[in-house]
């Protein structure tokens, strides 16, 4: 290696160093993306409920007693054979097959929406509820009929999913349950159930927009094991169909 090279190699080595001491030092870092900013699909806007599943139990009115493929236990099913019609009209409870646990499976139309950056809010026509979904936080609060929501964005990986999520699914766990009904003819879910959804995005060919919700039900008071059901949603263009109505036990 001839003199003169020997010369450029270490000046530009002593240019590299004198570029790394001038670098001024790197800004701290700022706060983590919000649950909106994470988002790997967009949840918000117009939906309709498309009945697939369980269409005699979701479209026609249930006689009491009337509770094929739940797995209701002994207790379950006797607060189900005592279900009175009158009695819930007379107590002025017409929503309780509304809540957080059935609200999903009844008919009917969601607007969601960002409540703000950490908070998914769904509201539904049917008995017009409002679901308010928590990213982070603790439960809190007297039990209610939609009780205490929290959410997780699940997340994205490689690889096949097993269980009833996908990576990017939206994750959330409601609890302070009020009790209520699975369906309306008066089969029970307890303040000790744990309601565990996940929402899974889909495009189809035909370039519509889908979302399933896959809800597990755990209730140690009145059922042998988890129920687990599955929903679908299509997106609509704007609210122009949505036709809030209020609870009814009829």
């Amino acid at each position: 290696m001839d003199i003169r090279t020997i010369t450029i190699r270490a000046a530009l080595g002593l240019a590299s160093l004198g570029m790394l001491v001038a670098q001024p030092p790197a800004p701290p870092a700022g706060p983590p993306p919000t649950p909106k900013a994470q988002a790997p699909w967009d949840l918000t806007g117009y939906w309709v409920s498309i009945v697939t599943e369980d269409w005699r139990f979701r479209m026609v009115p249930l006689a009491k007693g009337d509770f094929p493929g739940l797995p209701l236990n002994a207790e379950g099913k006797k607060i189900a054979d005592a279900w009175d019609l009158a009695k819930d009209e007379a107590a002025g409870e017409p929503c309780k097959a509304y809540g957080a646990a059935a609200i999903m499976r009844v008919p009917g139309r969601l607007h969601i929406t960002w409540d703000n950056e950490n908070t998914l809010k769904i509201e539904t026509d049917a008995g017009t509820q409002t679901r308010v979904l928590h990213f982070g936080g603790t439960p809190t609060g007297n039990p209610s009929l939609q009780g205490y929501s929290v959410a997780s964005w699940e997340p994205l990986q490689s690889g096949p999913a097993f269980g009833p999520h996908k990576p990017g699914s939206l994750k959330v766990v409601t609890t302070r349950l009020r009790p209520g009904y699975l369906r309306r003819n008066g089969v029970p879910y307890s303040g000790n159930t744990v309601l565990t959804e996940y929402f899974n995005h889909r495009v189809l060919p035909s370039g519509e927009t889908w979302f399933t919700v896959v809800t597990v039900i755990e209730d140690p008071e009145n059922l042998t094991g988890p129920l687990v059901l599955s929903s679908d949603f299509k997106k609509e263009p704007d609210g122009s169909k949505r036709m809030p109505m209020p609870c009814s036990v009829k």
